[in-house]
């Protein structure tokens, strides 16, 4: 017996079945329907005394997936994402963040305008920036993440603060976009460590 919530009604059905609904050539063990939500707007207050991530135009579903299963391992509980990033009901986005889209808010919203308006300390990832390790965060803020091939575009690093970078030690080119939302997350929570 399954060990669910008298309010989800389910269907159980045979592999053959499950592997003919599911787009996956190996599908879990489970699969579920559920509404997309609508868009609300982004209350300003939500994002006070925390930090929040921001996504400029991030394209990959995986990239987007894997930052949303970050966000939520490390406590971040909203992305704002920039109007061109891709869907966050797309698929192979749903299936990556493994159920944290459910405890993750995402947003889509002209971030220029979106920045401006909120008034909160800007950190954004750039190959120029401030080690990230030693340099001073503050206590809330967005941290703003590029897209994968072009990084954040000149109108959204016109209004960041503070910029920050990830030092490079070996002789990798870059960082894929997950990883250094990864790295970046788990320095923004180290200081409630120390």
């Amino acid at each position: 017996m399954l060990n669910l919530s008298q309010k989800i009604n389910y269907q159980e059905i045979t592999l053959t079945e499950l592997q003919k609904i599911s787009a996956l050539k190996t599908p879990a063990d489970a699969l579920a329907t559920i509404n997309i939500p609508q868009q609300t707007d982004v209350d300003p207050q939500r994002l006070k005394n925390k930090f929040s991530l921001v996504l400029d135009g991030v394209q990959d579903p995986g990239n987007m997936g894997t930052i949303i299963r970050t966000a939520d391992w490390f406590g971040f509980t909203d992305i704002i994402c920039s109007e061109d990033t891709v869907d966050v009901y797309n698929p192979k986005v749903v299936q990556a963040t493994m159920g944290s889209l459910a405890r993750v808010n995402v947003r889509y919203v002209n971030l220029v305008e979106f920045i401006k308006a909120l008034k909160m300390p800007v950190l954004g990832t750039l190959l120029n920036g401030e080690i990230i390790y030693t340099t001073q965060l503050g206590h809330e803020g967005l941290l703003v993440l590029g897209n994968e091939g072009n990084g954040i575009r000149p109108d959204i690093q016109a209004l960041i603060t503070k910029a920050v970078t990830i030092p490079r030690v070996g002789k990798a080119e870059s960082l894929n976009v997950a990883v250094a939302a990864a790295v970046c997350c788990s320095q923004l929570v180290a200081k409630t460590y120390k």
